[in-house]
């Protein structure tokens, strides 16, 4: 079975490069259409379940791509980034870069905000919960720190290893059951368009 994790479109916040955490902001134009052309690969990836952050960027994402009706779960939510919220990257890592590269590390978090470990258990809880019930392979429509922890938890890649997931791309596990330890990685940023530069993709 696959479990196929797909970033939100681009939101006005991505494209000023601020960080959103548990904050919303709505899609941009760039994002509407990333949104929309991940639909036309939905009939060939065929899930029999879907489900989706409750956050608005993603309901508004699951939304355009015709499952506006799909559970929404808090489990799935992005990573709580306390007092970064709606900080900008660039100025993060400017002002605060061993704090920020910590942080990207899993070691460290801004006041208020969400420890990474705390992070992973709840979005790895929730997302072996829809493998558990679905009879299929399951699409979350989620963020990129949720795909990250995913791939942190299942294969054990830690953050600098990954690129950033571009906005309205999908990466695609295969288990061999809901319960299985051995998860594999079947593709990422995989999208009807190029994925974006490192530099050019905000958290």
């Amino acid at each position: 079975m696959r479990l196929i994790l797909m970033r939100h479109g681009e939101t006005i916040w991505n494209a000023e490069r601020r960080l959103q955490g548990h904050d919303n902001a709505q899609l941009s134009a760039r994002g509407i259409e990333q949104a929309l052309s991940f639909k036309r690969l939905i009939d060939g990836l065929n899930p029999k379940c879907v489900v989706s952050s409750d956050l608005g960027r993603c309901r508004e994402t699951v939304g355009l791509i015709g499952f506006e009706d799909a559970p929404a779960d808090v489990r799935l939510r992005e990573l709580n980034m306390g007092e970064w919220t709606g900080r900008r990257k660039p100025d993060l890592i400017a002002e605060h870069p061993e704090n920020y590269w910590a942080w990207r590390a899993g070691t460290w978090h801004p006041k208020g905000g969400e420890a990474w470990q705390d992070f992973v258990d709840r979005v790895v809880g929730g997302l072996r919960d829809w493998l558990k019930t679905a009879d299929g392979d399951v699409l979350a429509v989620v963020h990129s720190g949720v795909i990250r922890a995913a791939l942190n938890a299942f294969l054990g890649l830690s953050q600098d290893k990954m690129v950033p997931v571009t906005p309205g791309t999908a990466t695609m596990l295969h288990f061999d059951d809901p319960f299985s330890k051995v998860v594999k990685l079947e593709g990422y940023n995989l999208g009807l368009f190029a994925p974006q530069t490192v530099e050019a993709v905000s958290d």
